[in-house]
């Protein structure tokens, strides 16, 4: 998709967003390793699909994940970076997302990352 192509969408009513701070700590383990660990973390809800938890990146061991060229696009909260954790195999290949400039409406996740829970071995909250 070419960057003229890509439709900027600002939450509203028919699709709302909103960010708030998660009261609990965040432990995400991926074989045996712990790939992040915040108390720090936020709760993107986003119109009727389930919330996401985002984790301050500096909440995320860095030696334990890799860069990968996959992108994507939101038109709610821009593009998207993709990292893959080595320890857990192909399973585990692009198992986090982050958005490096996110749009005005969802700042608050910049330097954030998620993980999708079928790609690691577990997602703590307590």
């Amino acid at each position: 998709m070419d960057m003229a192509d890509r439709q900027v969408i600002v939450p509203g009513p028919d699709h709302p967003i909103t960010i708030e701070p998660n009261p609990s700590r965040v432990v995400v383990t991926v074989a045996g390793k712990v790939v992040a660990d915040s108390s720090n973390a936020v709760l993107l809800r986003e119109a009727s699909y389930p919330g996401v938890v985002y984790i301050p990146r500096q909440d995320v061991d860095t030696t334990l994940i890799e860069r990968t060229e996959h992108t994507s696009w939101c038109p709610y909260k821009g593009e998207a970076s993709y990292y893959s954790i080595p320890a857990g195999g192909d399973r585990s290949a692009n198992a986090i997302w982050t958005y490096e400039t996110p749009h005005d409406a969802v700042a608050e996740i910049k330097d954030h990352v998620a993980f999708y829970p079928d790609r690691v071995d577990s997602i703590d909250v307590s």
